[in-house]
């Protein structure tokens, strides 16, 4: 009698432990539309994307992670950087971030600007509401 009992048990923590999921995962995907070469500094990893290439990255943790970007210039050249191309990246459960980096260069000066996007619901409707505050 007691064998069924612990059969009983294994089974129901077998179906239990099976039943779990991983956490969604979080990724970023890096698009290098730029003239040269970049590499991006985050999470103390620096990570190059050459021109025209795409890098993925996955398994990242949630969290706010701050990043910057370095990059090539022309020899010669000045050059002009967006703001978006140094912040913090927050990802919750799920987060999915889309970088692409455009450049433009007149001769004498390069510029260089990076579009970001991301999978987070920034609507005010999703944030809850303090609960401390009336």
């Amino acid at each position: 009698m007691k064998h069924k009992y612990i059969y009983l048990i294994l089974i129901v923590l077998s179906v239990g432990l099976l039943s779990c999921s991983d956490e969604p995962i979080n990724t970023l995907t890096i698009t290098n539309n730029a003239e040269y070469g970049v590499q991006l500094n985050f999470k103390g990893t620096l990570t190059e994307i050459p021109a025209g290439e795409t890098v993925n990255l996955t398994d990242i943790l949630d969290g706010e992670y701050e990043y910057e970007t370095l990059f090539e210039v022309p020899q010669g050249a000045s050059y002009d950087v967006s703001e978006s191309c140094i912040g913090t990246f927050v990802l919750n459960a799920g987060t999915k971030i889309f970088v692409v980096y455009l450049s433009s260069f007149d001769g004498t000066t390069y510029s260089l600007s990076a579009s970001i996007t991301t999978s987070n619901n920034l609507s005010e409707d999703f944030i809850l509401p303090n609960p401390i505050s009336p």
